[in-house]
């Protein structure tokens, strides 16, 4: 009886303790979206001059498309010549806005910075860069990421070598080109790891994937789909986007037992998932006011276009980071 009342008197202390523990523990706090200051297309005019990366052009030109709808009266240039050489190009004072599907290097914000520019980052969605094979071929379903890297560094030159499963066919392999975004991040995530022991690891990796046997590079995306679908030994890769425009002829390989798509592009499980990314300048955004109206259109409107373009929207808080980016460069412009 003794130890009954201890164990009442011992509850009635601690229950107080345990109710302001749960009323102090903070519930998890919903990011509400910033809005930006309404633009009205219809009374902006003037040319809008655009390039870079190829898997960032599609959801550009939606925009620029639906931009127009709503009245934009000016004439868009949008070209697809992969992301280091639309970053050179608006670098060095020839366009107005440039297409990333990697983040800028120090050595491009240092030649920004030397023709004047101060490029500024707007986080616009999320790819899952995606390995496809030809539907013809009915072998590979997922590869890990050392098998992949293995292919793409020319440890690799025939299918069984990946697996002894798989039939001993040479490999077929297709990259886009040194000047695409896509092909940095690739290299980076899937073959850079084998050489890691390597006194620049990076230009190792590089110097491999461009001595594979038969290689086939392209800036043209369009280019890659149509190597890979005319054989089933043939393998490459490309922006989400390019592969459901497609996915009647090639079949997406899973990586580690991953498929892409939203989900695991969003809480980081496929391993190639990466952030898209455009790039201006606050002194571009204030003399020319069809640009600071475009990007403004962009960042509002993205999210209603990026599913249909085959790609994933950004999180809250990206978005969100880079409609305050643009607030402060227009506000101190």
């Amino acid at each position: 009886m003794r130890k009954l009342i201890t164990f009442v008197a011992l509850l009635s202390l601690a229950l107080p303790f345990t109710i302001m523990a749960q009323e102090a523990t903070p519930e998890a706090v919903e990011v509400e979206p910033i809005e930006l200051p309404a633009v009205d297309p219809l009374s902006l005019t003037g040319d809008l001059v655009i390039a870079g990366s190829s898997t960032v052009y599609p959801l550009t030109e939606a925009v620029a498309e639906a931009f127009g709808d709503e009245g934009f009266a000016g004439e868009p240039t949008i070209d697809s010549i992969g992301s280091g050489a639309g970053i050179e190009r608006f670098c060095n004072g020839e366009l107005d806005i440039a297409n990333a599907s990697r983040a800028i290097k120090a050595d491009e914000i240092e030649l920004c910075a030397e023709n004047g520019l101060t490029p500024i980052e707007f986080r616009v969605g999320t790819d899952a860069l995606t390995v496809v094979v030809s539907s013809e071929n009915d072998f590979v379903e997922s590869l890990t990421l050392e098998q992949l890297g293995a292919i793409f560094s020319g440890a690799a030159l025939t299918w069984d070598q990946v697996d002894a499963s798989y039939p001993a066919e040479p490999i077929q392999v297709f990259s886009p080109g040194t000047d695409s975004g896509t092909f940095d991040f690739f290299v980076e995530a899937a073959v850079e790891p084998l050489f890691e022991d390597a006194e620049d690891s990076g230009a190792a990796a590089v110097e491999a994937i461009l001595n594979i046997p038969g290689i086939q590079l392209s800036e043209d995306d369009n280019v890659l789909v149509q190597g890979v679908e005319g054989s089933p030994y043939a393998i490459g890769y490309f922006g989400f986007a390019y592969y459901v425009e497609n996915q009647e002829r090639l079949n997406a390989v899973a990586i580690d037992d991953v498929e892409p798509n939203e989900e695991t592009a969003e809480n980081g499980d496929y391993a190639l998932s990466r952030p898209l990314f455009i790039y201006s300048d606050a002194n571009i955004l204030a003399e020319k006011p069809q640009v600071a109206g475009f990007i403004n259109y962009y960042l509002t409107y993205v999210n209603d276009l990026i599913l249909e373009v085959g790609y994933f929207p950004a999180s809250v808080e990206a978005l969100n980071a880079a409609k305050q980016s643009y607030l402060d460069a227009v506000a101190g412009a």
